[in-house]
């Protein structure tokens, strides 16, 4: 190739060989087909952008900047190796070895970049009908990725004539010394790795312990630390390796959310506790806000000191936590209604003191002589 390259220059420009226009040429060439096959990908990404396939717009993105380096190094290195050729130069034999680490380290990017783009796909609506869980994605992503930068580093190894067999050999050795070194790391690894396969949570979700003063959002899991934020927008790194020793409540999967209140009316009230009762009951049967399905009760549930309690136990069809308040006021304000709407009061905490020598009134009395309440 290259003498007929030489041929057709020193036709061209006659018996005075000019071999600077040849590299000049072969140079231009190479740049100027990057550059056409960067336009023709990026063309071709906005014809399939409005499509809903996972992979056809990630294999564009992915392969347009390692495609269009390979032609320009490629390009480059066959112009070098001219030059080393005409001058004589040792220089010559390094044209080929960089061309093969050049060609595994892009077809290394391609993957990688492959993998990070159909992780996106994957969990995004936009793409899939069903988005797969981002957790799981990532967790995969992440060993495709270091098993692409591992093999790439072998075959690099062993194009540039170093044993694979010895580098795999001396690692196993190194690895084990490392084990022992490094088992705190190994074991928040293993700890991330159980997370991804366990699923006890996933980014997004509020989680909390009662083992630890953990609380907050997980807004990423890594490979040794779990970064959440908490309800302050504090980030709160916690290694991998602490979630296999503690217990962990995931509210953001509950089906719905309690309301248990104790409401309290006066002792002079009794006769309309029934009523109250049953009334309060059947108002939390027909609210639009109460999931029916659950568990719910209202009834009295005891004489208290200066009250007598009633209890309201039910179960709101939100999780929201901010629309549960909402729903959990309105009721209350309703049953507040309710008690007026008989006549009654709701108590508060109250005591009556009968100084000595003075008659202790009848139920049908209001004692008159003092009254302390708190």
């Amino acid at each position: 190739m290259l003498e007929y390259l030489e041929n057709w220059f020193t036709h061209i420009v006659g018996s005075t060989y000019v071999w600077w226009l040849e590299i000049f040429a072969i140079v231009l060439a190479a740049l100027i087909l990057g550059y056409v096959l960067n336009k023709i990908i990026l063309l071709l990404q906005k014809k399939v952008k409005n499509t809903r396939s996972v992979w056809d717009d990630a294999l564009l993105e992915a392969c347009r900047k390692p495609l269009v380096w390979m032609v320009w190094i490629v390009g480059i290195n066959f112009a070098a190796g001219i030059v080393a050729r005409l001058l004589d130069s040792p220089w010559g034999d390094l044209v080929e070895p960089i061309n093969r680490l050049a060609v595994v380290f892009l077809l290394a990017l391609f993957l990688v970049n492959l993998v990070q783009r159909a992780e996106r796909n994957l969990t995004h609506s936009e793409y899939v009908a069903e988005p797969m869980d981002p957790t799981t994605v990532h967790a995969i992503g992440k060993l495709v990725r270091i098993a692409v930068v591992i093999t790439a580093t072998l075959i690099a190894l062993q194009t540039m004539g170093y044993s694979v067999s010895g580098v795999l050999a001396f690692g196993g050795i190194g690895g084990l010394a490392l084990g022992f070194a490094a088992k705190d790391l190994l074991a928040n690894f293993f700890g991330g790795l159980t997370i991804y396969m366990d699923r006890p949570f996933a980014v997004g979700e509020w989680i909390r312990s009662p083992d630890k003063e953990i609380e907050g959002t997980v807004e990423d899991i890594g490979w040794r630390l779990t970064r959440i934020r908490t309800f302050d927008k504090r980030p709160l790194y916690i290694p991998n390796s602490v979630f296999t020793n503690i217990a962990v409540e995931n509210p953001s999967r509950m089906w719905n959310r309690r309301v248990r209140e104790t409401i309290g009316v006066r002792y002079q009230d009794v006769a309309q506790m029934r009523s109250i009762v049953a009334q309060v009951k059947a108002m939390l049967e027909t609210h639009a806000d109460i999931d029916t399905q659950q568990i719910l009760m209202v009834n009295f549930d005891q004489f208290g000191p200066s009250s007598l309690d009633f209890f309201i136990y039910a179960f709101t069809r939100t999780t929201d936590w901010q629309q549960f308040h909402e729903i959990k006021q309105e009721l209350l304000l309703k049953v507040a209604d309710i008690i007026a709407e008989h006549g009654a009061e709701i108590a508060f905490p109250t005591s009556t003191v009968y100084l000595a020598g003075q008659d202790v009134p009848t139920d049908d009395e209001e004692p008159s002589d003092a009254r302390g309440t708190a």
